[in-house]
C-alpha cells in the first residue's frame, strides 16, 4: 500500500453565480485534466439569505452530470421534463443532463437563515453526451453511513466502501463520493483506488494530510484587519489534491475534522465548455449553442 503525497492545497474563491448567488468555487471553467473526470465544484454556504435567494433561474445544461449535497436549509427545483421537488437536509440529487436540459434551482435558508450544500459536476464521455436525461432524488436517510471502532464515520454518496454501496448509481465516471468526519486527535488511513484522481474538500474541523514522511497543513482565511492566508491544522474551504497511490491519511486536529473525499476514473477526452454546457469539440460546442437559440436544444421531453 502506498499513501498518497499531497500534490497541491488551494482555497476555494468567492464567486458570483446564478441570478447573483454568493458561493465558493474550489475549481471549474480552466484546467480540466487533474481534476478529469470531474469539471467543477461549488460550496454554497452563507448565514445571509439575501446572498442566496435569488437562486438559480432557468438554465441550460448538457453533456454533463451534476450531483447536488445539501448540509442545511432546502433547494427547490424544477426542470424541462415536468419534474420537481425540494432537497433537505442531507439529502442528494444526481442530475444526467445528457442530450440537453433546462431546469432552475431555487435555495431556501433553514429557520436560522443558513444555507450550505456542494455542487460537482461530472463529465460525460463523448459516447453518453448526448444520452437521455435523467435524475434521482436520494433522501438522507437513503444514504448508508459506516461508523469504524476509532469513531470515524462515513456516509457514503456514491460507489462502494466500507461494504456499503451508495444510494447514487449509473453515473458514467464512476465517482465516489464520501462524506468524512475523523474525531479529534485521531490518525485515519481511507482507501483510495490507484486509478483514480481524487480530492478532499475540508469544510469544518483541523486537520492534516500526510504523505510518505511529512505532514502537510492546510491553507486557511484568517479573520483580522487584513485577510490573508497561513499555512496551519486547519481546512475552512480547502481542496487538497492528491497525487497518485492507493491511500490517503489524514490526522484529526483538536475539533475533529469532517471532509468531502472525493475520488473517480479520469475520462480522458478533449473538453469545449459554455458555461454548463461541455462537449468535445467546438464544433459541437457551436451546435448546441444554435440549438439553444433556435429552441431545438430540448431533445426530450
Amino acid at each position: 500500500m502506498s499513501i498518497r503525497p499531497v500534490r497541491s492545497i488551494m482555497q476555494a474563491k468567492p464567486t458570483l453565480e446564478g441570478a447573483g448567488v454568493k458561493l465558493h468555487r474550489a475549481f471549474g471553467f480552466g484546467e480540466t485534466g487533474e481534476y478529469d473526470p470531474f469539471l467543477l465544484f461549488d460550496d454554497f454556504r452563507n448565514e445571509n439569505p439575501a446572498d442566496y435567494l435569488a437562486g438559480f433561474p432557468w438554465h441550460p445544461h448538457r453533456g454533463i452530470e451534476t450531483i447536488t449535497y445539501v448540509l442545511a436549509g432546502t433547494v427547490n427545483h424544477n426542470d424541462s421534463l415536468g419534474n420537481q421537488g425540494s432537497l433537505g437536509s442531507g439529502d442528494v440529487q444526481w442530475m444526467t443532463a445528457g442530450s440537453g436540459i433546462l431546469h432552475q434551482e431555487m435555495p431556501k435558508g433553514n429557520p436560522q437563515g443558513r444555507m450550505h450544500g456542494f455542487q460537482l459536476w461530472a463529465n460525460l464521455p463523448s459516447s453518453l453526451k448526448m444520452t437521455t436525461p435523467r435524475y434521482q432524488d436520494v433522501p438522507s436517510g437513503e444514504i448508508p453511513e459506516e461508523t469504524d471502532n476509532d469513531g470515524t464515520r462515513v456516509r457514503v454518496i456514491c460507489g462502494d466502501f466500507w461494504g456499503k454501496k451508495g444510494p447514487v448509481e449509473g453515473i458514467a465516471a464512476d465517482p465516489r463520493y464520501l462524506d468524512v468526519w475523523v474525531p479529534p486527535g485521531k490518525r485515519k488511513t481511507l482507501p483510495v483506488e490507484s486509478s483514480r484522481h481524487a480530492f478532499a474538500y475540508i469544510f469544518d474541523g483541523s486537520g492534516t494530510f500526510r504523505d510518505a514522511s511529512k505532514p502537510f497543513g492546510i491553507l486557511t482565511e484568517k479573520e483580522g484587519p487584513a485577510e490573508t492566508l497561513v499555512r496551519e491544522q486547519t481546512g475552512n474551504r480547502s481542496l487538497v489534491m492528491f497525487d497518485s497511490g492507493d491511500e490517503i491519511t489524514v490526522q484529526a486536529g483538536d475539533e475533529g475534522i469532517r471532509f468531502l473525499l472525493v475520488s473517480g476514473k479520469p475520462i480522458e477526452e478533449p473538453v469545449a465548455w459554455y458555461g454548463p454546457i461541455v462537449m468535445n469539440t467546438q464544433a459541437e460546442l457551436r451546435q448546441a449553442l444554435t440549438e439553444l437559440n433556435d429552441g431545438t436544444f430540448i431533445k426530450h421531453r
